[in-house]
Order: C-alpha cells, then sequence, then structure tokens
C-alpha cells in the first residue's frame, strides 16, 4: 500500500489493517513520517519530533513482536504525538514555556499512559500556547502554530498543533485537552471533531491537587466521529490516583453509533440573546448550518437562557485564576522563572493573589445556579448549541483579538465566553465542523446532557453523514 493511501485511512481502517498484518508498523511509520517532512514546515503544528531512525526501529520492534503480543490494543503501531501539555516520559514536556524547554522529567500522564498501553508510538508532541492560556497557538520555545486551511490565520488553541496535524494527514489521531475552548476552538478552526468530556470522565493528571482542578479536562480529537468515540474508549475510565474519576466502563464507545434521531429536540442559544458580540456575519452562517440538524430529522428552536451571564462570567474569571494562578504561583515565586512568565500568565496569577476564600465560594454558587439553569433546558431539550468561538479564525500574528464588533475585550479569553457554560456545568460538548468563511472552516459546539457522551457521538455521527464538509480538503493536501 502506497504511503499516501496509508495516512489517507481512518484510524479504524489503519488499526484493522495491522492487526490484519496487511500494512506493517514500520510501513505505518514511514508514511507519516515523510507527510510529516512534507508538510511540517508549513504550519508547525509537531514539535519535540525524535530521531527517524529511533521511531523506525521502535515501529519495526512492533512488528517483529506482533505474535507474541496477545493484547495488542487499537493503536498497535500508531505513531502519536501528544499534545506538549501532556507529561510524556523520555520526551520533553516543555508546556511551551521557556522555563520548561528542556524539562525531561515529567513522568506519562494518564492518557498517555493509556495510548502506550494501547500500542502507540510516541513521535513527538503537538504545539500548544504558554502552559495552554489562550486559544492561539504560540510560544517562545517553538513559535506559531499555523491553520491548516491558510497559513496566514490562527489555529486555534491550545489544542492548536493537534487539530493541524491530524487535517493534515500528520497523525492518525489524537490527544487533546480543554479548559476554555480548547479543544472546541482549533477543531472548528481546522475542520476536525474534538470532544470535551463530562466531569471525571477522562481523568487529566496525579498534579499536587486533585480535588479542585475539575474545570479542564483531557479529550480525544479525530477526523471523523467514529475515530473519536474509539479514542475516548480507549482516554476514558476510573482511576485511583484521580478520585472525580467516574467508574463507567468506557466499552460503550465501541458500539455502533448508528440512531433514530427522528423528533429530537434541538436549542439554538445563538449570542444569549445579544449579550455575546459576535463578528459580523459568524451567527448568520452559524444559523445557516442548523439546517443539517433538520436533515437529520431534528427539531430545533431559537431559545432564550433565563440566567445573568454576566454573573457567569464572574464565576468563569474566578474559578480559573484560582486554579491557574495556584499552579503557576511557584514559577512567579521565583524572580528568574517569573521574568519568563508571558502577560497572560502573569495576569492569572496575580489575580488569584487578590481572591479571597468568599469570592470561591461565590463563585461556586453562581456555578450551581447555572447547572440547574441548564437542567431545566434539558428537560424539553436532548442538546443545546452555540457557536464555538466569537470570531472567524484571525491573524496569525495577533496574540488575541482586542475587540469584538466594537467592543472591547477585557480580558485575552474574553473573546471566548461562549465557551464556559458547558466547562463550568461540566457537561460533555462535541465539537462539529459548520462550514467555511473565506476558506477557512469554522464550526459549533454540541452541549450534552450530564455525562451524556454517548448520545453525543450518536448525534455527531449523523452530523457527519448528511454534511459535506469533509470533503473540503486544505490547500496543501491537494
Amino acid at each position: 500500500m502506497s504511503e499516501q493511501n496509508i495516512i489517507s485511512l481512518t484510524a479504524i481502517e489503519l488499526s484493522q489493517l495491522i492487526h490484519q498484518r496487511t500494512v506493517s508498523c514500520e510501513e505505518v511509520m514511514r508514511a507519516y513520517l515523510q507527510q510529516i517532512q512534507n508538510l511540517n514546515h508549513h504550519v508547525n503544528a509537531i514539535v519535540s519530533l525524535q530521531d527517524e531512525d529511533l521511531l523506525l526501529q521502535l515501529a519495526r520492534e512492533k512488528d517483529q513482536q506482533f505474535l507474541r503480543v496477545s493484547n495488542k490494543g487499537f493503536l498497535y503501531g500508531f505513531p502519536l504525538a501528544p499534545k506538549d501539555l501532556a507529561g510524556t516520559r523520555g520526551i520533553p514536556t516543555t508546556l511551551g514555556s521557556p522555563i520548561f524547554k528542556n524539562n525531561l522529567q515529567a513522568p506519562d500522564s494518564i492518557v498517555v499512559e493509556r495510548m502506550r498501553a494501547a500500542g502507540g508510538i510516541l513521535i513527538g508532541k503537538t504545539n500548544v500556547p504558554e502552559f495552554g492560556l489562550g486559544s492561539h497557538t504560540y510560544n517562545q520555545v517553538f513559535g506559531t502554530t499555523l491553520n491548516s486551511y491558510d497559513q496566514s490565520k490562527s489555529a486555534g488553541g491550545s489544542s492548536g498543533g493537534a487539530t493541524v496535524a491530524l487535517a493534515l494527514q500528520m497523525l492518525p489521531i489524537a490527544d487533546g485537552s480543554d479548559f476554555g475552548g480548547s479543544l472546541r476552538n482549533p477543531s472548528a478552526w481546522n475542520n476536525v471533531y474534538g470532544l470535551r468530556p463530562s466531569q471525571g470522565r477522562v481523568p487529566s493528571g496525579t498534579g499536587a491537587e486533585v480535588y479542585y482542578d475539575q474545570l479542564p479536562t483531557d479529550g480525544p480529537m479525530a477526523r471523523n466521529v467514529s475515530d473519536l468515540a474509539i479514542m475516548l474508549a480507549i482516554q476514558a475510565g476510573y482511576d485511583e490516583r484521580h478520585p472525580l474519576s467516574l467508574r463507567d466502563s468506557p466499552a460503550i464507545y465501541q458500539q455502533s453509533l448508528e440512531a433514530k434521531l427522528q423528533g429530537k429536540r434541538v436549542a439554538w442559544l445563538g449570542d444569549f440573546d445579544g449579550y455575546l458580540p459576535m463578528e459580523e456575519g459568524l451567527l448568520d452562517q452559524s444559523t445557516q448550518s442548523l439546517k443539517f440538524f433538520e436533515a437529520m430529522g431534528c427539531i430545533v428552536d431559537s431559545v432564550k437562557v433565563q440566567f445573568n451571564m454576566s454573573e457567569l462570567w464572574r464565576s468563569w474569571v474566578t474559578l480559573r485564576a484560582f486554579v491557574t494562578g495556584g499552579k503557576l504561583m511557584p514559577l512567579y515565586q521565583n524572580p528568574e522563572q517569573r521574568s519568563q512568565l508571558k502577560p497572560e500568565a502573569i495576569w492569572e496569577i496575580e489575580q488569584s493573589l487578590a481572591l479571597k476564600a468568599i469570592d470561591i465560594y461565590n463563585a461556586s454558587v453562581i456555578r450551581t445556579a447555572w447547572r440547574k439553569e441548564l437542567q431545566r433546558l434539558f428537560k424539553t431539550y436532548d442538546v443545546l448549541v452555540l457557536p464555538s468561538a466569537q470570531v472567524f479564525a484571525f491573524s496569525a500574528e495577533q496574540t488575541w483579538p482586542k475587540a469584538i464588533a466594537g467592543h472591547a475585550m477585557d480580558t485575552y479569553h474574553r473573546w471566548m465566553e461562549v465557551v464556559i457554560g458547558p466547562t463550568l456545568a461540566g457537561l460533555p460538548v462535541l465539537a462539529l465542523p459548520a462550514g467555511f468563511h473565506q476558506g477557512v472552516p469554522f464550526g459549533l459546539q454540541l452541549i450534552g446532557k450530564p455525562q451524556g457522551e454517548f448520545e453525543l457521538l450518536q448525534m455527531g455521527f449523523a452530523w457527519e453523514q448528511v454534511t459535506p464538509f469533509a470533503k473540503e480538503k486544505p490547500t496543501l493536501l491537494k
């Protein structure tokens, strides 16, 4: 099989062929390394790429061990490049920070452990913004990751490297993570699928604090929904090191995603009745894409939430600073390291220094009331839909949008306010491709009921069948 045919396979097809020994792990590795050599210099998606001879040797060892390994996982022989926020034993974990540019001390994160256990071969990492802060992938260590469809535009972030590598067939499947849209925004801008799981579905780490650090989560990314579901099955599952992780069996995500969706009810939340500023044309184009839900047999209603959205933002800023500031505080307390922190990181830390215990409590009260409002909506609707961002992909030379439709953005993440709702509620969210603006993709976020990942994946699978977006490949692939 030719290298081009190998990298064009879905992850499910690739796994089947490897397990049938129709293609060797070495052939797969050569195909993907060649694609990386051909395209990565255009977009800077994969970083810390390991030595080619070493990687080919690891692939040959997989081939040699094939008959001796009784429990070969789905990812057996897959070239994988975890997000550079995930710890990887033996490969630098820089977090996009010059402070950690030579960091080889990080142990494997839980998702990386599971990727290795499923048979994957780590070839490097995918690029991120510094500490994952902001939804535009650039840092002082590796530079900027560029959009797979238009290299003058942002790839989004913080999982920007992962989505671009997927879109350009430099990886067969990928992992990402999401705090404030880090799976959803880059998926939208690169025409791939990403899933932010429910709180606790995918145990995200074994750091110094494992109880309050519940707003970010790891999750899968893929070029199609079936592959996405299989990757979730690999990532999900209880781990005793993460006490809030869920005990449900992840085997459900390996089942067929075909379902009858006739009569399912979809709530379109839009811009929250004018609360959120949107770039001109984005809301109209997003609304036009709702016709695909109708083609699936769903009923779509425009719905107003009964909630003070400015209060939700106050909760978000407080809780994000609480979590982020706490993590980064040791770096801030070291003058040499503080001088290497980007302004957005320093801002988060200094916000956290001003917080009182009552601020955290009140923010959690707001968060609780918000979840109750969503529970009210879910009594009528099966899923809720929002745009995945408030702007189309912007210039890669920008740090972040300073204004939208004449409204000044008062923080580095205010332009992504549309993503905070499901994060604060701990709900599963599926990022869906929804169309193109001046040749660059945009998307929607589909919010599911509590712990309703499987139903979301079923709806995403149906969306994939009725939409034409997969046919629109990046120019670099043509």
